[in-house]
């Protein structure tokens, strides 16, 4: 069968579940529903439209405690959507991916590399890395329920959320806990490009942000 034809069974399923479930319970939700999804299966023509929908959601796939320990190295950025709304989330696809592209742009020009930037989470509950080559480490813990990892270091305490993905696992967090964190390492390395970052924080509100990583 059609690999877009699969996808699109699995789209309109869902939608169907919800419905019958009550989640959308009026009119309106309803047609909104169902223009969005009118939007993702109208866009079917690439072939990455679902691919991308369901990676920028974040709780489609919560990763566990054991999944998280190791170490993670820097991939590309990470965006999801938080919207309460599944459908919604859907919709949103397309800011997410707006504000990926922007912050590709962003993480190019401060240098976040691979090579500078990694995390690594130990079974003791501790933890170290580097964030654009400067070092981090403290404890951490973590909530499977809402994939929330509080990372806790001498000087500050970061909540991360953690979203498994087809390339490995993004590590994200509000757009404002994210601009904190790189204005402190780009302070600490010397880099004054940070700037780029802060503009995305104030345009993108339920978008949470971070790093795609890798083992």
């Amino acid at each position: 069968m059609n690999k877009k034809i699969i996808l699109a069974a699995g789209v309109l399923t869902t939608t169907l579940m919800l419905n019958s479930c009550g989640i959308t319970t009026n009119s309106s939700s309803n047609n909104t529903g169902g223009n969005i999804l009118s939007e993702v299966l109208g866009s079917m023509g690439n072939a990455n439209t679902i691919g991308n929908v369901l990676n920028s959601v974040l709780g489609i796939d919560k990763p566990s405690e054991r999944d998280l320990i190791g170490t993670w190295h820097y991939s590309e950025p990470g965006v999801a959507f938080t919207s309460d709304n599944t459908l919604a989330k859907a919709g949103g696809e397309v800011a997410a991916a707006q504000a990926k592209t922007k912050l590709t742009e962003s993480y190019k020009a401060i240098g976040l590399r691979r090579d500078n930037t990694q995390l690594t989470f130990n079974s003791d509950k501790t933890f170290s890395g580097r964030i654009l080559g400067r070092s981090i480490n403290g404890t951490w813990t973590y909530d499977s329920s809402n994939q929330k990892i509080i990372m806790k270091t001498l000087f500050f305490t970061l909540p991360v959320y953690a979203k498994r993905t087809t390339k490995g696992m993004s590590y994200l967090m509000e757009s404002k806990k994210l601009l904190t964190l790189l204005q402190t390492a780009s302070v600490l390395s010397g880099n004054s490009t940070i700037q780029t970052v802060g503009e995305l924080s104030k345009n993108y509100d339920g978008i949470r942000m971070g790093f795609e990583m890798k083992r």
